[in-house]
């Protein structure tokens, strides 16, 4: 089964992938566990276990309800999890949806880190700007997780960086005002390389690399809609 049906015009579902030089159980751990889950992802303000395999969640206030369910042995090592979602909340653009993560142990103890995701827009017009904004939360959350758990650098102190970092890059055009000639050097700090330490939704992939990737595992048939 894939993820909940679309007219054929519908938006593409979302698709993220990083990899992580990390073992798939510090991955599964940061991941998994529903505080951890919510210090690094854009997405979540909150995220409370509330029974075996359901959880609630609260972003800015608006609230939903998440029924998940995972495999941590595999053949090779790696693991799924697969959840369906929903929010009955009016301020929620997002009516219910489904999605998966896929952990798949590479060479050299790294472990590709993949979602795919889809949903029901609670306002279509809206989602044309709502879509594109949870592509880039969901890459740029992932490789603040990433930094997470390859160097132990924590979540605030990634959001402390990107800041400091926009700040850099933005707080010289100020300057342009009074001084017309520092726009080429405003420019040139503007558009440097995004240093290796604060989060960037570009180095993660955002195209699914291969059907396996592309395709919804089988436990999300056996979930239901939490309700």
């Amino acid at each position: 089964m894939m993820l909940p049906p679309r007219r054929h015009d519908a938006p593409a579902r979302i698709y993220v992938e990083t990899t992580i030089h990390a073992p798939v159980e510090r991955v599964w751990a940061l991941s998994q566990d529903p505080q951890e889950h919510a210090r690094w992802d854009l997405r979540f303000g909150s995220i409370v276990a509330e029974a075996p395999g359901r959880f609630r969640y609260s972003t800015f206030g608006v609230h939903g309800l998440g029924a998940h369910a995972g495999t941590r042995e595999r053949a090779d090592g790696g693991a799924t999890s697969s959840l369906r979602f929903t929010s009955p909340h009016r301020l929620s653009p997002i009516a219910e949806g489904a999605g998966y993560w896929r952990y798949v142990p590479t060479d050299g103890g790294r472990v590709r880190f993949l979602t795919g995701y889809d949903y029901e827009p609670r306002y279509r017009r809206l989602d044309r700007l709502v879509r594109p904004l949870m592509g880039w939360a969901t890459a740029w959350s992932f490789d603040r997780l990433r930094l997470w758990a390859e160097i132990g650098q924590t979540p605030r102190r990634s959001v402390s960086l990107a800041l400091v970092d926009v700040a850099a890059r933005t707080l010289p055009f100020l300057l342009v005002l009074r001084r017309p000639w520092l726009l080429p050097v405003a420019t040139l700090l503007a558009l440097r390389p995004t240093p290796s330490r604060v989060p960037s939704a570009r180095r993660c992939l955002r195209t699914p690399p291969d059907r396996t990737s592309a395709t919804a595992p089988g436990q999300l048939t056996r979930i239901d809609v939490p309700r």
